[in-house]
């Protein structure tokens, strides 16, 4: 449960070997210590120095299960074992703060002229989002408190040109945390969509650094921040809320030529 000066003791990271997610941890655990919960692919290479990383950083514990974000009849065992593993925390049963922070991206030329692709891009960032989401939300709800961190993009707020497929799968989570929220607010529990420019981390390696590109503490701390405050939306960095306010307001056939 999160404590009387507002420190969670059990968090679930979905992605768990995520960079900006583990920074999000980590941005947490400044604050208190408390227990991880990492849930990553099983064949996924970063686990062991996800879990070592946690470890340095003042985790509790930290434990790890297997989570294949395609794998959507899976997912309410993943939630569930998660759940179960925060029954031995002090907490009691109670997953405090859930980050979403799976991901995939590609080439974007290639991802709307390849349809396995597009729909593999699409089946992660937004029905495995949706999928986790209720879950999530179910349990929550239930327990009458926690956070949930969603993890969107301002790729995702007007859709361009230049990566359509990834920025309407994240157009897609944005509205349906968005929503989660609204529909969750009566019952105790928060949402809060982080909603980033381009970050550095191996997920955005393969294209040329963008303006305002941040590194993932800066991310992080927002993202808690806004959290804590029981926020709805973040932008990162805070400029690209007034910038996304002034886009969404140019007509098509201007903004179609702008080199964004």
């Amino acid at each position: 449960m999160i404590n009387a000066v507002g420190n969670p003791q059990t968090l679930l990271l979905l992605g768990g070997t995520s960079e900006i997610g583990l920074a999000i941890c980590e941005e947490y655990l400044k604050k208190a210590p408390l227990r991880v919960i990492l849930a990553a692919l099983p064949n996924d290479p970063g686990r062991d120095a996800a879990v070592a990383q946690m470890k340095a950083a003042g985790a509790t514990q930290v434990d790890v299960i297997d989570f294949d974000a395609l794998d959507t009849d899976s997912h309410p065992k993943v939630i569930d074992e998660a759940w179960a593993l925060a029954s031995g925390a002090a907490s009691a049963g109670d997953v405090d703060v859930a980050i979403v922070a799976f991901g995939l991206d590609g080439d974007a030329e290639e991802l709307w002229q390849n349809q396995r692709k597009a729909v593999q891009v699409a089946g992660v960032n937004y029905t495995a989002a949706v999928s986790v989401g209720v879950l999530i939300g179910e349990k929550m709800k239930a327990q009458g408190f926690g956070r949930i961190v969603a993890m969107s993009s301002v790729a995702g707020e007007r859709v361009r040109r230049a990566n359509f497929v990834y920025g309407s799968t994240k157009a897609g989570l944005d509205g349906f945390y968005l929503g989660l929220g609204e529909a969750l607010a009566p019952f105790g529990p928060k949402v809060t969509v982080v909603r980033p420019g381009q970050a550095r981390t191996r997920f955005s390696a393969h294209v040329e650094e963008a303006p305002l590109t941040v590194d993932k503490d800066v991310v992080a701390a927002l993202a808690v921040s806004a959290s804590d405050k029981g926020k709805e939306i973040v932008w990162v960095p805070g400029q690209f809320r007034f910038v996304m306010m002034a886009l969404r307001h140019v007509p098509r056939a201007i903004f179609r030529k702008l080199p964004i």
